[in-house]
């Protein structure tokens, strides 16, 4: 299993980004690189405990889907989704938030298996780590410019 592990601090209460972190709408506009929209489940708004979104998105070429589940909640600390159908073998993304000294400090631990045994080993560790990695830092940047109000939606 592969583990990322990003922590991003964010001038902005824990509450706001807990809920940023959670919007559709942030989402799509954090990945508008990769021109990801939901297509299933909840399509607009804040995701729920038991939430299911189906996102379809363009990687390394290719339109693929992944449909996710809100499995966890604790407000405003932590949520947690996992892949219910898509290209990885399995998914979990945890979402963390902490106050720390005027800051929200969020943490995501984001966890996944490939398919196709050696070989989908061999390109996670060549390509595909180092993808999802820069994947998630986007995001995290575009929720702390719109939490510090530097960028709007």
């Amino acid at each position: 299993m592969t583990e990322i592990h990003l922590v991003t601090l964010i001038n902005s209460s824990i509450k706001n980004c807990f809920d940023l972190s959670r919007s559709v709408e942030v989402h799509v506009q954090s990945t508008a690189r990769t021109n990801e929209v939901a297509i299933g489940g909840r399509s607009s708004g804040l995701c729920e405990l038991n939430d299911e979104i189906t996102w379809q998105a363009t990687h390394f070429g290719i339109r693929q889907k992944l449909t996710v589940r809100i499995t966890k909640m604790s407000r405003p600390y932590f949520f947690e989704d996992m892949m219910l159908k898509g290209a990885f073998k399995s998914m979990r993304h945890e979402h963390h938030f902490e106050k720390v000294k005027g800051q929200t400090k969020m943490i995501d631990v984001f966890l996944y298996e490939v398919p196709l045994g050696f070989i989908g080993r061999l390109v996670d560790w060549l390509i595909l780590k180092k993808y999802m990695t820069r994947f998630l830092l986007e995001r995290n940047q575009t929720i702390k410019e719109l939490a510090e109000g530097r960028k709007g939606y």
